[in-house]
């Protein structure tokens, strides 16, 4: 592995372009190379061949690669995979691809021991690569988003940060202290949702003896941070009256304790977080408005992993190391990984990561593949049972690749619960043109649980012809 500070030319498959005026470039990026995790840009242009003898000088060779493995094009917005008669095979988005048929790939592309992922740009991360910076992976996307939380930092500003679970809030927050002005000051992270209400007003603002039976002299989170940063996380959680509270505090750097008759100076920054977004927020009735213009701005937003794959490889071969795991990873473990959506993000990731390896050693196995992930890990949250094992093709069958779906829309009913699970339901529906097998296994999960899941969410799509 590179060394820290160290840059990995890769692809960008989330996200727009970052340079200026620059057209949109599509191709690949290889995520895996003869079991290697990498992130190495590939342009496309309109077709681009792949195979042992194609790769670009002093890329990674696969020895399980043909020669000349499969092409790809790219056509209407399309990439259209053709396997040209490989020894190995080739499969996209985890289906076996029939030699001379071409399909449509949308999450991830197998050949031999490689990995490739399609995306409609790959221009930022050809020119920025992945970088690994004290432990953390960051693609274009977040280094983008790390560039503005440097600047709001530098600039004074407090700053909210709004993500998915998981996503590494946290993290972004450190960041935004280490740029400020503050750097040298403590750095206080509080759970606002853990904070019981009837202490929240204690545990924030402190408390000075004979305020309540049995108390002493203690200094809250605000008097801690002084000279630095605090990071209220879930800061929706707090109740109304010590958010106002927490209004006047930060307007007027003055923190009045419990009991107390002076108030005392403080100097911090303000970082927040949530996965909740807070002009709704304030609708409903739960942020004060006037502490939303406190917080709220500016604020970014956070990608989720399944939108960074790019960085997901890097991450499954960084918690393995963690781990200090002997046993190989399997191509299959990391494809897996690929198309599993991941509502966890990377804190479900790194749990699920190491479980497959402690699975591969209970099962004495000598190498972590696919089948030791959890059938559940990084799939959608369902009050059901995990996925249905896939049943058994009937005599006769052969094992024929389905034919590529064609497009179809998704008809919604009515929307009895508008909850996450669901926009990810509707987000792969969509994505896949109504095909429910090509959506499930983006889910990652059987396609009979992922219409329960349609059925419970008032969702419903054509049948398949």
């Amino acid at each position: 592995m590179e060394q820290d500070r160290s840059t990995l030319q890769q692809s960008d498959a989330a996200d727009g372009g970052d340079g200026a005026g620059e057209a949109p470039r599509p191709g690949l990026m290889r995520v895996l190379g003869a079991g290697t995790a990498m992130a190495v840009a590939l342009p496309l242009g309109d077709e681009l061949l792949l195979g042992r003898g194609a790769l670009e000088p002093g890329a990674a060779p696969d020895p399980r690669m043909s020669r000349s493995h499969a092409r790809v094009r790219y056509e209407d917005g399309r990439f259209l995979v053709t396997d040209l008669g490989s020894q190995n095979g080739t499969f996209v988005d985890g289906e076996p691809l029939a030699p001379h048929t071409p399909r449509e790939a949308w999450r991830v592309i197998r050949m031999g021991d490689s990995l490739f992922v399609p995306g409609k740009d790959v221009g930022p991360l050809s020119r920025q690569g992945v970088m690994r910076d004290e432990g953390f992976i960051r693609g274009p996307a977040m280094r983008r988003l790390l560039e503005q939380v440097s600047r709001a930092a530098q600039h004074g500003f407090a700053l909210h940060i709004h993500g998915e679970s998981g996503t590494g809030k946290e993290g972004v927050a450190r960041a935004f202290h280490d740029h400020g002005p503050q750097k040298a000051g403590p750095f206080v992270a509080v759970n606002c949702a853990a904070i019981p209400q009837g202490l929240a007003e204690r545990l924030l603002f402190g408390a000075r003896r004979g305020a309540f039976s049995g108390a002493d002299d203690a200094d809250g989170y605000l008097q801690a941070a002084d000279g630095g940063t605090l990071f209220l996380d879930e800061v929706t959680e707090l109740d109304l009256a010590v958010q106002s509270k927490l209004l006047r505090a930060l307007e007027t750097r003055e923190v009045l304790p419990l009991g107390g008759s002076r108030p005392r100076k403080v100097d911090l920054r303000v970082c927040s977080a949530g996965n909740k977004d807070l002009r709704a927020q304030v609708a409903s009735g739960r942020l004060r408005e006037d502490l939303y213009f406190r917080l709220g701005r500016p604020e970014v937003t956070l990608p989720p992993l399944r939108r960074r794959p790019e960085e997901l490889p890097l991450l499954v071969a960084r918690f393995l190391l963690e781990q200090e795991v002997r046993l190989p990873a399997h191509v299959t473990l990391f494809e897996a990984c690929l198309l599993r959506p991941w509502p966890g993000n990377i804190r479900e990731l790194r749990v699920e990561v190491r479980g497959a390896a402690q699975e591969a050693l209970l099962r004495a196995a000598t190498r972590i593949e696919a089948c030791h992930l959890s059938p559940t890990a990084g799939t959608a949250f369902s009050a059901t049972a995990g996925p249905e094992p896939e049943p058994t093709p009937k005599p006769g069958d052969g094992g024929a690749t389905p034919k590529p779906a064609r497009r179809r829309p998704v008809v919604v009913r009515s929307p009895p619960l508008a909850d996450s699970e669901r926009a990810r339901v509707v987000e792969a529906l969509q994505a896949h043109g109504g095909n429910v097998a090509a959506a499930a296994r983006a889910l990652g999960m059987h396609r009979t649980h992922l219409r329960r899941l349609m059925e419970r969410h008032g969702l419903d799509a054509p049948e398949q012809p």
